[in-house]
């Protein structure tokens, strides 16, 4: 006993100190969404009075339409999701497996591209849809279709280079397997990469669903109008304001947008331990 208090002891404090430290921001959110009084500020660690007047806000508030910015946020990721996924696939598939011109060159540009952080495009972007908008208005400034545009063409590189290393692990043996039985290049395509790649495109998925739905500046930069701003920029109207900050809402609101991000990566969570150590093919 004594050996494991000096040997173990002092490893499951620092552990069960780290994960106290990394658990309490949930904690204090939890708590202030059942706070009426709409502050972060505890009089206790433990609350005393359990009140649902901040998620009766987000429902009954007639100015406030909560459940539409949850909607949008669905539809905004699920759509840059998949289509992130196919285009990211197929581009990938291209790189990997075909050849053709400029190959070399594009896939060094995308990594070249990666190297410089988004923030410093915004100003671009922003000049850029402000002129589609002017002959295009379904997708310019201002659209949820425009938006998605500039999260599809922020989230191709990264995609594009995680799924070409996942391609580039599968024996070319198989390709060669499936010409010599007539299969063609899309066949090759639809019927041994996708089906070998499901694991780490469950992956990519997931991980561009979680990125654009939390997405704030963009969105924040491209939403105007209330009805069509997703769940991070309407939520944010309510800490907003230097005398206006209403606490209680803001972690209510924040609370249940998270159950579908929890919801979809449970669901996937099979797919997200094989995706995250593929890097090998069983023959």
């Amino acid at each position: 006993m004594k050996n494991w208090l000096r040997q173990n002891l002092w490893r499951h404090v620092i552990g069960i100190s780290i994960c106290l430290f990394s658990l309490f921001p949930l904690y204090l959110v939890v708590i202030s969404s059942f706070n009426s009084a709409g502050s972060l500020q505890l009089t206790s660690f433990i609350p005393t009075e359990i009140s649902f007047k901040n998620y009766q806000v987000l429902f009954n508030d007639p100015t406030i339409p909560y459940l539409k910015w949850v909607k949008n946020s669905l539809i905004i990721a699920s759509s840059v999701s998949l289509l992130s996924v196919m285009i990211g696939t197929a581009s990938a598939f291209a790189f990997s497996r075909l050849k053709f011109k400029g190959r070399k060159t594009g896939i060094q540009l995308l990594l070249l591209v990666q190297m410089f952080p988004a923030i410093l495009a915004i100003s671009a972007v922003y000049v850029i849809m402000e002129r589609v908008y002017n002959f295009a208005p379904a997708i310019g400034l201002g659209t949820q279709p425009g938006l998605m545009l500039v999260y599809l063409g922020g989230a191709m590189g990264v995609n594009i280079w995680l799924l070409k290393g996942f391609v580039d692990s599968i024996p070319a043996e198989l390709d060669e397997a499936a010409k010599i039985d007539g299969a063609s290049e899309v066949q090759t395509f639809w019927l041994i990469f996708v089906p070998l790649a499901s694991p780490v495109l469950a992956v990519v998925a997931l991980l561009g669903f979680i990125g654009t739905f939390n997405e704030f500046i963009l969105a924040r930069l491209f939403l105007v109008d209330m009805d069509t701003r997703t769940v991070a920029v309407g939520l944010q109207q309510f800490i907003g304001g230097q005398y206006s900050q209403n606490w209680g809402p803001f972690a209510a609101g924040s609370i249940l947008a998270s159950i579908p991000i929890v919801i979809i990566f449970l669901s996937l969570q099979k797919y997200i331990v094989s995706g995250l150590t593929a890097g090998s093919v069983k023959g």
